[in-house]
């Protein structure tokens, strides 16, 4: 071999060695792919949380074809009856009563049978109603039974069903119809022809029972953007309470301070020169209020939340449990979300949590705004909870769950990755403290949460409704509002009511008051109310008689009737407040659950309102009743169109019954008041704009029961604290330096709408 060749191979061989030095040194900065482990096991019920289930799309269609082949009536599909014809309004799953669950659940009986409740608007009778049908057993139905009368006392009227989608576009045809009799006005007031401009819906509809006429505030629909910013200063008032759609009427029309009996009189008065037109310009989609466009290229990406060795949670069917919790979830297509025996370490502390009900009410110096009052369990506060946007709704890594609803249509709907759940790193200690006396250690816990999330879009507003449960045994409720705010054209004493947040644009003040149903069952079902407070008495010092100390001390009292345990709203009430039950713990107090209260909420409305009792929950910040299976809710998706005369009336479950060793419930309102300011252009941000609520346990442990989580760290000076086996935190480096594995981008949630 010659010398040549014998160079040209040695040149070979010295760059292959190099070309594999450099991959492997490439490879070694490279993070490994996160590797996903399976969580501790938890005691998983075969199957029992499913007795809370929602229903599946496949048992909702099956209740669907029973009803169509056997009410012997003709039924036409919701998404496009009309006020005259019988339809199915909605379907969903009729939870089991509270003592048949328990005898499965705990006392070894028979599983409920699982069943179905049907709203049907019934237009096409001699007397119109709105009937409720239990539907079962699923998923082969075979018999239906009316429970109206049962649930409500009679009858429910049929002008107090809620508005469908086809009754506001007939409206809408309306509303277009009415506006070509006033062309030359448009054109001077607004660079329109009217087919720019979209209605918004008020409620409540009229001023009393029956009434069906409602309120609507045209905006220049702009597209890309929310168009709750951008009033055009008409409203316009119609009466859609005939059952025949071509009787409706626009009834007033209003427009920058003033009053008409129609379009056509606006026209006259404006071609007569006695109208004040304020000329606006059609708003460009890059300049109007409402846009949510970038204004800057996209940065850095921030800091991530991953699992290295995957969740830690467990999630089957609709339970989950992590570190002691375990929680069966659902979503109620009108009220929203539902969580049903809530444990900690194998014992229920909460039968049921839900959401009731959440009020919006606002002030204007326009008709429009100051007659709303929306109730948006009528509207469908589950129902609107659409897709979650991954990595921004929610942790990019958590876990998303798609959620199913039949509601104005005879198939169901599916809102795919509408919920979802993960643990959350507060970046907050939990519990810690640094030693630097008589011994030198440190010892503490992260504050790791299991949240479940979901947001709702109720027209212009964004509620984040969040579920959390911590560490130490406390329940964490807590809503967010975010979206748009909702807008009246800006005139007059305008600034009496709100802030003015754009050229013709007034922000409206308004109330947010949230409304939750807390059945805690505390070491058993019975359970009473006690109170705990702080006084200061005046003592002489037992070591020098001559002068005198204020002491606090503690004044404990016992609650034994619902009146004493309603609590108004805006009235300090007792600072501890705790479900106490009969058995002791270990230091012989009783076994106690805390309700914690955060809310800023504004004021009530007035009792002497006509429209209060349908509302009179928001009344108390909290109130504490026996529990009654005939008082499952504290408000009623009827209450939004006949506040006047409510379907159900929260107020008269308090009537002073005894609450000593008694099945409680909790019902607790929270609330801000918002007056919006420039800031809330254009959104209204989370930031200050969050209530809610704790249940937090109260001697009902011997000690913090965090004590015992695998996520604890102590060390002290005598160790060495980059040793792995001394602290669990010196594992990190190596057994959270990995890649987490993130699934593509992907994003369906207009598909559906």
């Amino acid at each position: 071999m010659s010398l040549k060749t014998v160079l040209i191979l040695l040149g070979l061989a010295l760059a292959t060695i190099f070309a594999l030095v450099c991959v492997l040194l490439t490879r070694e900065r490279m993070p490994r792919t996160c590797q996903h482990l399976a969580p501790e096991q938890e005691d998983m019920e075969d199957g029992q949380s499913l007795v809370f289930a929602d229903l599946t799309p496949e048992e909702m269609s099956q209740v669907v074809r029973y009803l169509q082949g056997q009410l012997g009536v003709p039924l036409v599909d919701a998404s496009r009856a009309k006020p005259s014809d019988n339809c199915i309004a909605s379907v969903d799953v009729q939870v089991p009563a509270k003592a048949e669950v328990l005898r499965f659940l705990d006392g070894g009986g028979a599983r409920p049978p699982r069943e179905a409740l049907a709203v049907l608007y019934f237009g096409k009778q001699a007397e119109p109603n709105i009937t409720e049908y239990v539907v079962g057993p699923l998923p082969t139905p075979a018999y239906h039974r009316d429970v109206t009368v049962q649930k409500y006392g009679g009858k429910v009227p049929y002008h107090r069903r809620p508005v469908t989608g086809k009754e506001y576009l007939d409206i809408n045809a309306l509303v277009q119809r009415e506006l070509k009799k006033a062309p030359r006005f448009l054109t001077a007031c607004c660079e329109s022809d009217g087919t720019n401009l979209v209605i918004l819906t008020t409620a409540p509809r009229g001023f009393k029972s029956g009434d069906r006429t409602t309120w609507f505030v045209l905006f220049y629909n702009v597209a890309g953007t929310g168009y709750y910013l951008s009033p055009v200063g008409l409203e316009v008032l119609v009466d859609h309470g005939d059952l025949h759609v071509s009787r409706w009427q626009l009834r007033q029309v209003f427009y920058n301070g003033r009053y008409f009996a129609s379009t056509g009189d606006l026209e006259q008065e404006f071609l007569a020169g006695t109208l004040e037109v304020v000329r606006l310009q059609q708003p460009q989609a890059d300049a109007v209020l409402g846009s949510m466009k970038p204004r800057r290229p996209p940065g850095p990406p921030g800091p991530l939340q991953f699992e290295p060795q995957g969740p830690r949670y467990r999630l089957r069917d609709n339970r989950i449990t992590f570190q002691g919790w375990s929680i069966a979830f659902g979503m109620n297509p009108n009220t929203g979300p539902r969580l049903f025996d809530i444990r900690y370490r194998g014992e229920r502390i909460v039968y049921e949590l839900s959401l009731q009900e959440a009020l919006a009410l606002y002030g204007s110096n326009c008709p429009g705004g100051m007659s709303t009052r929306y109730l948006d369990g009528s509207f469908g506060i589950g129902r609107f909870a659409y897709e979650l946007v991954r990595g921004l709704d929610c942790p990019y890594t958590a876990t998303y769950v798609d959620r199913h609803y039949l509601a104005e249509t005879d198939t169901p709907k599916t809102n795919q990755n509408s919920l979802c759940i993960f643990e959350h790193d507060s970046a907050l200690p939990l519990r810690r403290h640094f030693s630097d006396s008589q011994s030198f250690y440190y010892g503490g816990l992260r504050k790791n949460t299991l949240v479940i999330r979901t947001i709702s879009t109720l027209i212009n507003y964004d509620y984040i409704w969040d579920f959390m449960f911590h560490g130490n045994g406390a329940v964490e409720v807590r809503v967010h509002a975010t979206g748009y705010i909702s807008s009246s054209f800006f005139h007059g004493e305008g600034t009496n009511h709100g802030n003015r947040v754009g050229p013709h644009t007034l922000g409206t003040m308004h109330i947010h008051h949230i409304h939750y149903k807390v059945d805690l069952d505390v070491d058993g079902q019975l359970n009473s109310l006690e109170t705990q407070d702080m006084e200061y008495e005046v003592v002489k010092d037992p070591w020098s008689r001559q002068n005198t100390i204020e002491r606090p001390y503690l004044r404990r009292k016992r609650l034994e009737k619902e009146d004493e345990a309603a609590f108004p709203l805006n009235v300090p009430m007792p600072r501890y407040l705790s479900f106490v039950s009969p058995n002791p713990n270990k230091w012989e107090h009783p076994r106690s659950y805390r309700i914690q209260v955060i809310s800023f909420a504004g004021k009530h409305l007035p009792t002497s309102s006509s429209m209060e009792r349908s509302i009179s929950w928001g009344r108390y910040q909290l109130a504490v009743t026996r529990r009654r299976e005939e008082e499952p809710t504290s408000t009623s998706i009827y209450n939004q169109n006949d506040p006047w005369t409510p379907t159900v009336t929260f107020a008269d479950f308090i009537n002073n019954e005894t609450i000593t060793n008694e099945d409680l419930v909790a019902w607790i309102t929270v609330g801000f008041l918002h007056i919006p300011h420039a800031e809330d252009i254009p959104n209204t941000v989370t930031v200050g704009n969050s209530v809610g609520f704790f249940l937090r346990p109260y001697n009902y442990f011997n000690e913090d029961p965090s004590v015992d989580s695998s996520d604890s760290v102590y060390f002290s000076s005598e160790q060495d604290v980059g040793a792995c086996g001394a602290n669990p935190h010196a594992c990190l480096p190596s057994a959270a330096t990995c890649a987490p594995h993130l699934p593509p981008f992907h994003f369906g949630g207009f598909l559906n709408l």
